[in-house]
């Protein structure tokens, strides 16, 4: 393995001024005291646990909200891949505004566009591109992220719906222009006993309608977390969202987008964590010589940044698969939520150490890291848990290892292209589950059998762990299936997530490669990548400890010479301000 040679102008995607590059020219450099958008605001803002309103009112001009609406509804969302480089712009600089500004709406949204009629779907986008709000509103405390379980009523009453009941720590409630409530229509026990509902707050009549005080949280502080109450309030028919009884459903088809989404825009808070500990290093002086000098410290930054590739290496992958192979994101899209969260929150643990004191500081030049580690961690839980990831993950084992695994070939090469074309998602194409398919899989039993070298090596290390996830899955009992699964069970999801994560570096890398990228289509990267997802394993690494001290010197030069060129430390590698 060699260095990376310099980039000259240019990342593993195609050339030209893309989405997320202007919206960082309009954002601006994060480092600049005097920018709204700047860390110094947002740090302020963040003391007193209150949004940002300068830098909400550069992205109401900006127009933000188009892009939580479908090109074909009048906005900008075509596929997710795109969408999250976008929203990254603003996640690296302050994620509650990523989240509180407005990713919920795009929570709320996914329904609409996934089930709504004609009708709702044009009404939410008139709403979202005049610079309206929607909420989601799922959660009820008493029963977390096991939603079947959910208590909030609507019932049929005299041609409306009567709404009654709580929910709580919701994202923007009392500034949400719409909600779409997840409610129980049944009171019979079974997946088809609670439905979905787009309620403009002006169509709710009658009844009582409270707003909770706000919940205060240790991260994410300037979101303004609430609730509501409501009784005896009633709604149009027409807010029926879909089909009465399919609520579950049209969650699990939504959930496909957003468990990739959230964990992928955070990717965006490791990229500044890992440059603010960068420049840390650059600047502290420990023993005579620079932090960064230290041959622990170097290998700490190299090893995070191959952390962050595989994270969006993984993201990028099955955003394309939402658009190229949906039939497959039931389980893969949970697998990303389940393992980039666990990723991205590990790698700013490791960071912290570069950091030092400096790390929990709160202001100055480094005070940022500190708010963006409290506002990370809510990726483990917020939206979905890790846990309720691999629960869903569970029952299509057996399946897979009947049909699936050493059977379908590899996934076609548009899942691994480096230009940002695919086609646009098909949200009607999403299915709830009954996943049977997976050539993830099959592209990393391929490429086992061609590659030489040490990818191959690390190639057939990853299929080797797919044959004996093979034959333990085969043998799970139903019992091992559900929420009341064994810690052995719940280590089986764990570990196919770490297979499909080593898939996608794989397809990533060989494209990039192929297309003579810079860098991404090096061996570094794609060989420390994997060999940290080994770790999480049984058995661990797999590289020497030369093969291993190579492959960091090679990816911490290419770290330092991104920071000195204002790129990103993602596979896109793009220039961005400051």
């Amino acid at each position: 393995m060699t260095a990376a040679p310099p980039l000259t102008g240019g990342s593993d995607i195609s050339p030209g001024r893309s989405a997320a590059a202007r919206l960082d020219s309009v954002l601006g450099d994060p480092w600049d005291d005097g920018n709204p958008f700047g860390f110094a605001a947002v740090l302020r803002a963040d003391e007193r646990a209150e949004r940002n309103a300068a830098a909400e009112r550069t992205l109401d001009a900006y127009g933000l909200n188009a892009e939580f609406v479908p090109a074909g509804q009048g906005g900008r969302f075509r596929g997710l891949e795109e969408f999250v480089d976008v929203m990254r712009t603003v996640w690296r600089r302050d994620p509650c505004l990523g989240l509180g500004y407005g990713f919920s709406s795009f929570i709320a949204g996914v329904n609409v566009w996934a089930t709504g009629n004609t009708d709702q779907q044009a009404s939410t986008a008139r709403l979202l591109l005049r610079g309206g709000r929607a909420a989601s509103v799922y959660h009820e405390l008493a029963h977390g992220n096991d939603f079947s379980k959910a208590e909030f009523s609507a019932r049929a009453s005299d041609g409306a719906w009567l709404l009654n009941g709580r929910k709580e720590v919701i994202t923007n409630i009392e500034r949400a222009d719409a909600l779409v409530l997840f409610a129980r229509t049944d009171d019979a026990p079974g997946s088809r006993s609670h439905s979905q509902f787009l309620v403009p707050k002006e169509a709710v009549t009658g009844g009582r309608l409270d707003h909770l005080p706000r919940f205060t949280s240790s991260g994410m502080r300037g979101v303004h977390l609430g609730g509501v109450e409501l009784t005896d309030c009633r709604v149009p028919q027409g807010c029926l969202l879909g089909s009465e009884g399919h609520g579950i459903e049209t969650a699990l088809r939504s959930f496909q987008l957003t468990r990739v989404a959230l964990p992928a825009q955070c990717v965006g808070i490791v990229d500044t964590g890992l440059r603010a500990a960068l420049a840390a290093g650059l600047d502290r002086r420990l023993y005579g010589r620079r932090v960064v000098d230290i041959p622990h410290v170097r290998s700490v930054l190299a090893r995070v940044f191959a952390d962050l590739l595989t994270a969006d290496a993984f993201c990028r992958v099955v955003s394309r698969q939402l658009s190229v192979s949906p039939d497959e994101t039931p389980v893969t899209a949970s697998a990303v939520k389940y393992l980039v969260s666990r990723l991205l929150i590990d790698a700013m643990d490791e960071v912290r150490g570069v950091l030092g004191a400096r790390a929990f500081l709160r202001e100055g030049p480094f005070g940022i890291f500190q708010k963006l580690a409290r506002d990370l961690a809510p990726a483990g839980f917020g939206h979905a848990s890790r846990a309720a990831c691999q629960v869903t993950i569970l029952p299509h084992l057996p399946r897979l290892a009947r049909r699936a695994w050493f059977r379908d070939g590899p996934a076609p090469d548009t899942l691994f292209h480096t230009s940002p074309d695919v086609a646009p998602v098909d949200f009607a194409a999403l299915m709830p589950g009954g996943t049977r398919s997976d050539h993830l899989s099959g592209t990393l039993v391929a490429l086992a059998e061609e590659l030489p070298g040490l990818p191959g090596r690390l190639a057939r290390r990853f299929a080797a762990e797919l044959a004996a996830l093979r034959e333990e899955c085969l043998t799970l009992p139903p019992t091992d299936l559900t929420i009341d699964a064994s810690p052995h069970a719940y280590a089986l999801a764990g570990r196919y997530a770490a297979v499909l994560a080593a898939a996608a570096c794989l397809g990533r890398w060989r494209q990039a490669r192929d297309d003579g990228a810079p860098f991404t289509g090096e061996e570094a990267w794609v060989c420390t990548a994997l060999d940290r997802l080994a770790a999480r394993l049984p058995g661990g690494g797999l590289l020497t400890d030369d093969e291993r001290a190579e492959a960091e010197h090679a990816l911490f030069e290419q770290l330092l010479r991104r920071q000195e060129e204002k790129r990103l430390f993602d596979l896109t590698a793009r220039p961005v301000p400051g």
